[in-house]
């Protein structure tokens, strides 16, 4: 009986729609072109409100990272190298540590959303809080420990000094972070997007204004930046607190602070710990890349380049991702109603979309990749070695439109600590030393290291690929059911 009166509090577009789809591709009487349109038409109508705030919202919240970027490229060449090596070296590694981990949160809270056990959702948030803070502990020490670490791995000791300013500027966000990821994915396995993106907006307005009092008023220069860049983070995080808890939307799955977040701790960490294993060494990847072009002739030259290419590929990973996140919960809510067949076509469906997207930007690279560094800075050079990598920018741009999806029905159905073993073999048994060989033994430099990277990419995207295909949606929707009630035992 709670059950019916919980599928009467979800959003009933959102039933309708789910039911719609099963419903439409269940059905044998239609033909399968028909059968195709109609649910093709029903899936975008549910997947477009869900993904379009999502791409919005990291879209501005990425904008805030590159404002930075920018303030810290007009400084100079080595303020922008030491950005560039202290975000990607050792902020980037935090980054997709305490998203990973939250990742888990998108997959309990998806798959109870979907089966209208919405009072669980609120103690899955406060148990990943919970752990995200303290594991972002020791996380502090690498960042107190930045300039020792960075030039014991031979990066110039100019730019390693100044990058480690930027470094101990971002550690209040660390505990920023360790909230805000699993709000997010709070929200959006209810399909609560609009709000964050709404919040995102108004104080990306805001970090854009402080940015420039800093760099041009006060002269307070890199380690100013980066303080006001964690600031703003904290704004979104108490923002959308503040919403969780006015917003009649959020009271059949928040019902306050409960002891019972402390029960099952362990379990909760031995899954997002699968899940952080499986972002990072996904974000680690590209990270790997720029510690490498420290170590080559030339390092502020590599970083530059490499840092815009880097930056132009983010933007487009951040339209990935809010695909990831609309696949995510696609998947999980469908798995959770018991819905395979509308699970499966999800993907199909996103995959498509997101990939005819990245392919239209890709292309637009390659004609703008003599003019496109000048948005980061006015060098000559610069934009000749930027010109120069285009083409393997466009390569991962492409890839991008794929893999984070892939990635996101991966959380959706809770297989992080398969994905987590494809990775491993695919990114740094195959990838990194590929690149490695192809850079220093046959001389390619970043070339070298970036075509390698692209490889192993493209070799997990064919193995995940493969195991989506041959994969049994009603078997994945029992796992869904077992691993609820698995749950729910432990929640008290």
């Amino acid at each position: 009986m709670a059950q019916f009166g919980d599928e009467f509090s979800r959003p009933m577009a959102e039933v309708v729609a789910s039911s719609a789809l099963e419903k439409v591709l269940s059905d044998t009487n239609l033909s399968q072109l028909k059968r195709l349109t109609m649910a093709s038409w029903i899936e975008i109508k549910t997947l477009f409100p869900l993904a379009a705030p999502s791409i919005m919202m990291y879209l501005i919240n990425n904008s805030m990272s590159h404002t930075a970027r920018i303030f810290s490229g007009h400084l100079g060449n080595l303020e922008f190298a030491a950005w560039s090596l202290g975000s990607g070296g050792i902020h980037l590694f935090a980054y997709g540590l305490l998203l990973g981990m939250a990742s888990a949160v998108e997959t309990l809270c998806g798959q109870a959303y979907g089966a209208g056990r919405y009072e669980i959702l609120g103690l899955y948030l406060q148990r990943a809080i919970i752990v995200l803070l303290l594991f972002n502990l020791p996380i502090s020490l690498i960042y107190v420990f930045s300039k020792q670490i960075l030039i014991f791995i031979h990066e110039p000791k100019s730019v390693a000094s100044l990058a480690a300013v930027f470094v101990h500027g971002v550690i209040p966000q660390l505990f920023a972070f360790a909230v805000n990821f699993p709000i997010q994915k709070f929200l959006q396995a209810q399909s609560l997007v609009l709000p964050s993106a709404y919040i995102s907006l108004a104080t990306a307005g805001l970090h854009v204004l402080l940015s420039w009092v800093v760099v041009y008023k006060t002269g307070f220069g890199i380690i100013g930046l980066s303080l006001v860049w964690s600031f703003s983070w904290w704004i979104i995080v108490t923002a959308q607190f503040v919403y969780i808890l006015l917003s009649p939307k959020c009271k059949p799955t928040w019902n306050g602070f409960k002891w019972e977040a402390f029960n099952g701790l362990w379990e909760f960490v031995k899954l997002s710990f699968g899940s952080a294993v499986m972002l990072c060494l996904q974000t680690w990847y590209l990270q790997v890349l720029v510690l490498i072009a420290g170590l080559f002739k030339n390092p502020e030259l590599s970083l530059d380049a490499l840092s815009v290419c880097l930056s132009i590929n983010s933007i487009l990973y951040t339209v990935a991702v809010g695909f990831n996140a609309a696949a995510s919960v696609r998947v999980s809510n469908e798995l959770g109603a018991g819905n395979p067949k509308s699970a499966a076509f999800s993907i199909f469906v996103v995959n498509f979309v997101s990939f005819i997207l990245a392919f239209a930007v890709a292309a637009m690279v390659l004609w703008q990749r003599h003019r496109i560094s000048y948005i980061f800075t006015s060098g000559d050079t610069v934009a000749n070695a930027v010109s120069e990598l285009c083409p393997f920018l466009s390569v991962t741009l492409i890839l991008n439109g794929i893999q984070p999806i892939l990635s996101g029905v991966a959380v959706g159905c809770g297989w992080q600590a398969f994905v987590a073993y494809i990775n491993v073999g695919c990114y740094y048994v195959v990838g990194v030393p590929l690149g490695c060989l192809l850079g220093f033994k046959f001389d390619f430099g970043i070339k070298g290291i970036w075509s390698g990277i692209i490889g192993g990419a493209m070799m997990q995207i064919i193995i995940l690929l493969w195991v989506i295909c041959r994969t049994d949606w009603n078997t994945e929707v029992e796992k869904a059911r077992k691993r609820l009630d698995k749950w729910e035992e432990i929640k008290d």
